[in-house]
């Protein structure tokens, strides 16, 4: 197992390439130049140590010592082992609405774009609490299991969107009930905490009674609402560019508005609270708030243990590459020139 502890500097490889082609460029410029001056045959006959082979040598050897140092800048990590640590911290499940109605742009970028921000934030700010996240719209969908890695819970963040569940509409109580029964183990003794992030429009009317259920398992709510009162149309769009808004059965532009008193109702259920989302700081703030008084329990995580940094053979042979390259010159080398690979001893004789 091993991990990239600073992949930004991955970025870096895409000169390689840049390089390479720049490379051709001058040799294709220095050929046209040649021709103009004289004849190539004859130029190879006046300067018969150049070498054609030790240039694209030279090349290999900094490109090899180029990468070899983005990759000691990466700080690639290899574990050896997996081993069970103790760990304190809560359950938390972070259910975000999926629905259509989330692509409304009264807030920027969008609504499900704003949700995936703080929730992303939300994590930044966790010790060592297991999540999870489940995606909903007219029904729910598990899209992580309970786990340590926030790095996975990211990646799994930022690929939802409202086509990766069939049925549209808004159903908080299937969330809820999804959360309660496939994520908070009854048995474990490890407080629970489940975030909802939505805009609050709930096509049913079974949100409170599911906030009820949770609440009998010791699962607390904390609602999150992401849009505005005023509300705003629904973009259609093809390539990121909008054609037209959703309409209802009158052809009648449909206007999504948040509605803060069904979250704050849900909330209440389980002695919760609602935050408006649309203030990072304020929802950042809240939930820290919630996980200081909230009692932290002991339990066991699995996880890869005695990662190394292996950074310095990567920086110790690319700097050994480079430095190679100061004792390469672009003349022949004797012994190659003896084999005549190339037959260019026969070429100059000629």
């Amino acid at each position: 197992m091993y991990e990239l502890e600073e992949k930004g500097y991955l970025y870096l490889l895409f000169l390689i390439p840049i390089l390479v082609l720049l490379f051709l460029y001058i040799q294709f410029w220095k050929r046209k130049k040649q021709r103009e001056f004289g004849d190539l045959d004859l130029i190879k006959k006046l300067s018969p140590e150049k070498s054609f082979f030790k240039p694209v040598l030279k090349l290999t050897i900094v490109l090899l010592g180029f990468a070899c140092l983005v990759i000691g800048l990466v700080n690639p990590k290899m574990g050896t082992k997996m081993e069970k640590v103790k760990r304190e911290g809560i359950d938390i499940v972070f259910a975000v609405d999926v629905s259509k109605s989330m692509l409304a742009e009264d807030v920027a970028p969008n609504r499900l774009e704003k949700s995936k921000q703080l929730v992303s934030q939300l994590i930044n700010q966790l010790g060592s609490d297991r999540i999870g996240i489940v995606a909903y719209s007219g029904s729910a969908f598990p899209v992580l299991p309970m786990t340590s890695d926030y790095g996975v819970a990211k990646m799994f963040l930022q690929s939802m969107n409202p086509g990766m569940i069939s049925s549209q509409g808004t159903s908080i109580d299937q969330a809820i009930e999804l959360a309660s029964a496939k994520f908070f183990n009854k048995k474990d003794k490890t407080n629970k905490l489940l975030i909802i992030i939505s805009d609050g429009e709930d096509h049913t009317d079974n949100a409170e009674s599911a906030a009820e259920e949770a609440q009998k398992l010791g699962i607390k709510i904390i609602t999150v609402g992401v849009g505005t009162e005023k509300g705003g149309p629904i973009p259609l769009k093809r390539n990121g560019i909008v054609e037209s808004f959703q309409r209802d059965k009158d052809d009648q532009v449909v206007i999504t508005k948040r509605n803060a008193e069904v979250l704050s109702k849900i909330a209440k259920s389980t002695k919760g609270g609602y935050v408006d989302g649309n203030s990072t700081k304020l929802v950042l703030d809240y939930v820290k708030k919630v996980l200081d008084n909230t009692e932290k329990t002991e339990f066991g995580a699995t996880q890869m243990a005695d990662f190394k940094s292996q950074f310095q053979w990567f920086l110790g042979f690319g700097f050994f590459l480079l430095f190679l390259d100061v004792f390469l010159t672009e003349r022949k080398t004797k012994w190659v020139r003896k084999m005549n690979l190339f037959n260019e001893e026969k070429e100059t004789r000629e």
